[in-house]
């Protein structure tokens, strides 16, 4: 996802960058577990200071959008009750590993689709 920030506009830049994460993950483009920009190439990237960026990040973490774990980065949070959650961060771990391994996305949702029939039977 490519972030932007509008310099015309009277909305602060931490607010945009906030905003422009929430819509990410509403549409679908920040699924749960996608790793996010660091603070610093993210403020770099914007030309905002890194303050700026990190505020927008605190604001994301309270309000349990992403989730910062530690040195290892920022990620969006898994959402919704508990076994949403864990469907979220099942998915963002098989995703994962389909990269990993360079394998067909399509192929991997078949399977996917498969399993999920075969459970059901």
């Amino acid at each position: 996802m490519t972030f932007r920030i509008d310099e015309e506009s009277d909305v602060p830049p931490f607010e945009q960058v906030k905003h422009q994460v929430i819509e990410g993950v509403r549409s679908g483009h920040l699924p749960a577990g996608a790793k996010l920009p660091t603070v610093r190439h993210l403020a770099d990237e914007l030309g905002l200071a890194a303050n700026t960026v990190a505020r927008a990040y605190r604001e994301l973490e309270h309000a349990e959008i992403i989730e910062t774990r530690g040195r290892n980065g920022s990620y969006v949070a898994a959402s919704g009750d508990a076994s949403t959650r864990q469907v979220q961060l099942a998915a963002a771990a098989f995703a994962e590993l389909v990269r990993e391994l360079g394998a067909d996305p399509a192929l991997a949702l078949d399977l996917v689709a498969a399993a999920l029939r075969g459970a059901q039977e």
